[in-house]
């Protein structure tokens, strides 16, 4: 989603809402990944969401953050091959 496009900005949590609903997940069996503690981070647990923060040098370390990691390939480990990951318990 793009947030002009659906006239909605992050941290406004109608955003993540709306894409939950687009895409027929609930929160809690959802992922965010972003950048920036406040709009992504904070923003996306608010709603249920998990979230990853995609380490940024211009803030510190996100402690809200589920997990947090320096490059977006990383994201394979997390939520494939640790089927038992603590953000995605096996069900």
């Amino acid at each position: 989603m793009i947030s002009e496009w659906e006239g909605l900005q992050k941290p406004d949590p109608a955003i993540f809402l709306r894409a939950l609903a687009k895409l027929g997940v609930p929160a809690e069996d959802a992922l965010f990944v972003g950048d920036h503690p406040e709009n992504d981070v904070r923003a996306s647990r608010a709603v249920g969401m998990k979230a990853v923060w995609k380490r940024n040098e211009q803030f510190e370390t996100v402690a809200e953050a589920d997990a947090v990691i320096d490059d977006l390939g990383e994201l394979i480990h997390i939520v494939w091959h640790d089927h038992v990951h603590p953000l995605f318990p096996y069900r």
